[in-house]
């Protein structure tokens, strides 16, 4: 019979799970304490958490089966809040710098992800990135429109200081 502790990290991981958005799975040896308060802090600048836990914990937490293939060695979750993507490129900028991390599985959406899912996420630009993209293909109409609305009378007082320079 599992212990009282052991069912309350499980319903604390649940909760966790079903808030975050993305989660990744990461193997952590051979880093220092150094590197792991590093990682925990850009994580976190990002929206996100690193969390250590108990590898069985975690699979019951996630589902029964749906992780089971990583959670071997020591493993580390990084939980995406706020934005699925910008967690995993810190992580992966993190990755890059030390060379220290294997990323081994990512869960979104009750979707299971690969470690190369999981790399071609973090090459996607973040929400905000989208957000900035859309409203400039959205506004360009807009002011393209202005342009030519103003192209009639600008031409004509172009004309008309050719005019006056010619006289």
């Amino acid at each position: 019979m599992p212990s009282q502790q052991n069912q309350a990290l499980v319903a604390q991981l649940q909760e966790k799970v079903q808030k975050a958005k993305s989660v990744t799975v990461i193997e952590y040896a051979g880093t220092t304490v150094n590197d792991q308060v590093k990682l925990r802090r850009e994580v976190a600048q990002a929206g996100g958490e690193v969390l250590v836990t108990k590898n069985t914990l975690m699979d019951i937490a996630a589902g029964k089966g749906k992780l089971t293939d990583s959670l071997q060695g020591m493993n580390a979750f990084v939980f995406a809040y706020q934005d699925e993507v910008a967690p995993i490129k810190a992580l992966f900028a993190f990755q890059k710098e030390t060379e220290k991390l294997i990323i081994k599985q990512g869960l979104m959406a009750d979707s299971v992800l690969s470690a190369a899912d999981v790399e071609r996420l973090s090459t996607l630009p973040s929400k905000g990135e989208l957000i900035a993209k859309l409203l400039t293909v959205l506004n360009s109409p807009a002011s393209g429109f202005v342009n030519v609305l103003k192209a009639g009378q600008r031409d004509l007082v172009y004309a008309l200081k050719a005019i006056a320079e010619k006289s």
